[in-house]
């Protein structure tokens, strides 16, 4: 039931004792504020995190070849293993219930340029399913795509960087930039998370790549998705397998622990899941930790506040108030200044953080920092019942003091 004149007898204790308001008001403020900033930056990190390791699509295994280490099969040793078209076939129907996609990637160097413009860029040679595994985003235009690739087309999809080079504002789609000595058109730009490099690089089909390079149909990469259905486990198997077959394949000796490369980002989406959960446990701990700091401050606050009140407290139960209306009182003045303080506190931290944004990506690598509203709201609440909780202890073991020894206190 609303009070009336106990909210005119608190707001005249606000008044007449400013410094005390200000100390217990500006305490919640401050943990409020500590809080949020300290949760948000560390969701800033997690941010970071996300951006720069988990670029790539995780159900991902890249095939390398390299040098055999020992001879096997009348081969001698020192055989640099190198994959065809053929390889991508062949794993495809070998495999073909586990793969969600497979494409080759060639990787060449070359400047390029546009009327007066010119750079020098990495152009890989793709198939349509490496957009996917790399998780390129179009802006413009499309991706490399089968036609393309069977018709060999001097088609390519230059990175956001690329397009600001040679292009600056101007749009690109449909214009031809020259390169190892021939015209190419450009069909598409786009963005990548994974940061500049891989902004300012060019993708093309493999099969044009390939004819370019004296007709070879060799590649250096092989990329393969699996379905995540099959799980870690399951992961690691398929990872097994493919590169025993392929060293059957390339008659390598079972025991060599080179000229097969196979690296899964099954491992890598172990160690990120670790890595994310490790910074979500700081999290916790950071906002738990502030938390209770921000409620051993209030608490300290609130014995000081009572305490100072003691005579107070005396001459109002020496004209007949009640214990537990001096108890009340006390609450609703103390729930008062923490629900103002706090949501204060809340509104600032929250103000400073969405001005923040990358601004501490490259130096502390925060990007982003934010804080879930309700979660803040919560925590908030919580200040404030812990403020209330440790206001009552104190106010009721001074509500029962006796009138001529809390008058009698200096």
């Amino acid at each position: 039931m609303f009070d009336q004149d106990r909210w005119i007898e608190i707001f005249e204790t606000i008044k007449k004792n400013k410094l005390r308001t200000f100390l217990a008001g500006f305490t919640v403020a401050l943990g409020i504020f500590i809080f949020i900033m300290l949760f948000g930056l560390a969701n800033g990190l997690e941010n970071t995190f996300e951006k720069y390791f988990k670029d790539d699509q995780l159900n991902t295994i890249w095939i390398n070849g390299s040098r055999t280490s020992k001879p096997y099969a009348g081969y001698e040793s020192n055989r640099r293993i190198r994959f065809k078209n053929e390889d991508l076939e062949d794993i495809q129907n070998k495999f073909d219930f586990f793969i969600n996609g497979i494409t080759p990637r060639i990787t060449i160097s070359s400047e390029v340029g546009y009327g007066l413009k010119s750079n020098n860029y990495t152009v890989r040679g793709v198939g349509p399913h490496h957009q996917f595994n790399e998780m390129t985003v179009i802006m413009d235009g499309r991706y490399i795509n089968e036609a393309d690739i069977f018709n060999k087309e001097r088609n390519v999809v230059i990175g956001r960087l690329v397009k600001q080079d040679l292009f600056g504002n101007a749009d690109p789609i449909g214009k031809f930039v020259n390169g190892g000595g021939r015209s190419w058109k450009v069909i598409g730009v786009f963005q990548d998370d994974g940061g500049d490099n891989e902004e300012r690089m060019i993708y093309c089909s493999y099969t044009t790549l390939q004819s370019i390079l004296k007709s070879s149909d060799e590649v250096d990469q092989i990329i393969v998705s699996y379905n995540p259905d099959i799980g870690y486990d399951g992961a690691i198997e398929f990872e097994k397998n493919i590169k025993k077959y392929l060293k059957s394949k390339k008659k390598i000796d079972p025991n060599d622990p080179k000229g097969i490369s196979v690296r899964s980002a099954s491992n890598d989406m172990q160690q990120n899941e670790q890595f994310s959960d490790a910074l979500n446990y700081m999290i916790i701990f950071i906002g738990i930790g502030t938390l209770f700091a921000g409620i051993i401050g209030i608490s300290n606050i609130m014995v000081f506040v009572i305490k100072e009140r003691n005579k107070e407290f005396g001459i109002r139960k020496a004209i007949g108030a009640t214990p537990n209306s001096i108890i009340a009182l006390v609450l609703q003045e103390s729930i008062f200044i923490t629900t103002i303080s706090g949501y204060v506190g809340l509104f600032f931290g929250v103000l400073l953080l969405s001005s923040i944004g990358d601004k501490l990506e490259k130096t502390y690598f925060i990007t982003d920092p934010y804080v879930d509203f309700n979660f803040a709201i919560i925590a908030t609440l919580m200040l404030v019942f812990f403020g209330a909780l440790a206001g009552y202890l104190p106010a009721k073991k001074a509500a029962m003091i006796k009138p001529i020894k809390a008058l009698n206190e200096k």
